[in-house]
């Protein structure tokens, strides 16, 4: 898509949401948000905002990558508060970028554990989305399955689905192991891995998980929500594919660290114009309300302490998530690609 091709899809985008929330903007301001999760994903949780505070939200979506250079390319000019993305990688690359500016706030430090938030406050997770292991029951006993690490087990050869390296959500996923086992541990498993797949990485998560159901492999890595979304769908063909794949935790043993967990968030933009009332959209966005929404709505487990599960969730089981501070998966991005690279992982 050319520049301007883009700034004309956005530029909609925004003119939709305005109109949208312009019933809500009585007299206290309004907030200017760039989102790289879909409208219908962000929008009823932003109209509620709207609604309660009387407050006018303008809403521009788009591409992850192309919003956070978008935010560059503006800099001190540009006119959002806000900035929403997924995966605490794309968040560490917009703190890097400067685009962003370090906020405080006792409600969301009160709500949110420190493992879920940026280290210097400049991001706060919004949800969690886990990157478990999907298997064909079918294929493999249970019994079968303990941990990431071993996948690179040559018991697994030919039988094993991926998303490419390029994928931001296996990007972080390595970046994990880095902080857990370190780069040449990582790097080992990297090589197993690669040398235990069906095919070449291809797809995106549920491109994967018809895979595993149609049999061209028999286990994958994908996140939790894909799975959620499916079992939600109306379509036969995705209601087969929910039925006939199962999901399994790793990591769970007392000694082990848990689930891989990964975010989409949050941060105050470094131009904010209107940061009272971006603020306190960050504030009304970890609320219980919001974040029964969230789960609720978009199969992701919320970021607050206690919070209760909806049944779309609690059938998938409870887990022991690991809590990694999510920073590193951005400040080890950098690695994970090279040893991504370095060891095979197309």
């Amino acid at each position: 898509m050319n520049s301007k091709k883009m700034s004309l899809t956005l530029g909609l985008s925004a003119t939709l949401i305005t109109a949208l929330y312009s019933q809500y903007a009585i007299s206290r301001g309004e907030v200017n948000i760039y989102s790289a999760r879909k409208e219908a994903l962000i929008a009823p949780a932003l109209e509620a905002y709207a609604k309660k505070y009387h407050v006018q939200v303008n809403l521009i979506t788009g591409n992850a990558d192309t919003l956070l250079q978008r935010l560059k390319q503006e800099g001190d000019a540009s006119p959002a508060d806000i900035f929403i993305t997924v995966d605490a990688g794309r968040l560490q690359r917009a703190k890097d970028a400067g685009v962003l500016q370090p906020f405080d706030s006792d409600t969301i430090n009160a709500k949110v554990p420190s493992h879920l938030r940026d280290s210097d406050n400049y991001w706060v997770g919004l949800s969690q989305r886990a990157r478990v292991i999907f298997y064909n029951p079918k294929k493999i006993n249970q019994a079968e399955l303990s941990t990431y690490e071993a996948l690179a087990d040559p018991k697994w050869k030919g039988r094993i689905c991926v998303r490419s390296s390029e994928n931001i959500y296996n990007q972080s996923l390595v970046a994990s192991m880095i902080a857990a086992n370190g780069e040449r541990a990582t790097g080992e498993w990297i090589k197993g891995l690669v040398a235990n797949l069906a095919r070449a990485p291809f797809g995106g998560d549920t491109d994967l998980l018809r895979a595993v159901e149609a049999g061209v492999c028999d286990l994958t890595l994908a996140n939790t929500y894909y799975f959620g979304r499916l079992g939600q769908s109306n379509k036969p063909n995705d209601q087969q594919v929910f039925n006939n794949v199962a999901l399994f935790w790793p990591n769970q043993a007392t000694e082990q660290r848990g689930a891989h967990v990964n975010v989409s968030g949050i941060g105050l933009t470094h131009s904010a114009r209107n940061s009272r009332n971006a603020r306190r959209l960050m504030e009304f966005l970890v609320s219980q309300e919001s974040q029964n929404w969230y789960a609720d709505v978009n199969n992701e487990y919320p970021v607050i302490k206690n919070a209760d599960f909806p049944s779309s969730l609690t059938q998938f089981g409870t887990f022991k998530a690991d809590t990694l501070p999510l920073n590193l998966l951005g400040e080890y991005n950098r690695r994970a690609t090279e040893l991504m690279d370095a060891n095979g992982w197309k």
